[in-house]
């Protein structure tokens, strides 16, 4: 449990840095967010892994989720386009997520069996 709560934070982490870096175009203040944001990324990814979960496990749905998360919270707080197509893509990511962590746990079901 304690590794997926350090990815949700790792996801968050990074997309508050990305997010940052849009408001550090105006005020740039704003990159003390942007690299506290990727450092505690790297962190909480650091933390994840040393927690057992498989590198492409965790960077698979680090990567897609805080792409899928930027690009809402992007939509909401800049304004940016969200369109249809772009939703789709959102939800083809969150398919390849669960995906992703569905054959992993096949896969470790079939380690522990051997």
């Amino acid at each position: 449990m304690k590794k997926w709560l350090f990815l949700v934070g790792a996801i968050l982490s990074e997309s508050a840095g990305s997010l940052s870096l849009k408001a550090a175009l105006g005020h740039p203040a704003w990159y003390l967010l942007v690299i506290a944001g990727f450092l505690a990324a790297f962190v909480f990814l650091a933390l994840v892994l040393r927690e057992g979960m498989a590198l492409g496990v965790a960077y698979g749905i680090w990567g897609a989720s805080g792409v899928a998360l930027t690009a809402v919270l992007s939509a909401l707080i800049f304004g940016e386009a969200l369109t249809p197509l772009m939703l789709v893509g959102i939800v083809l990511i969150i398919l390849g997520v669960l995906t992703i962590e569905l054959g992993a746990q096949r896969a470790a079901t079939k380690r522990e069996a051997n």
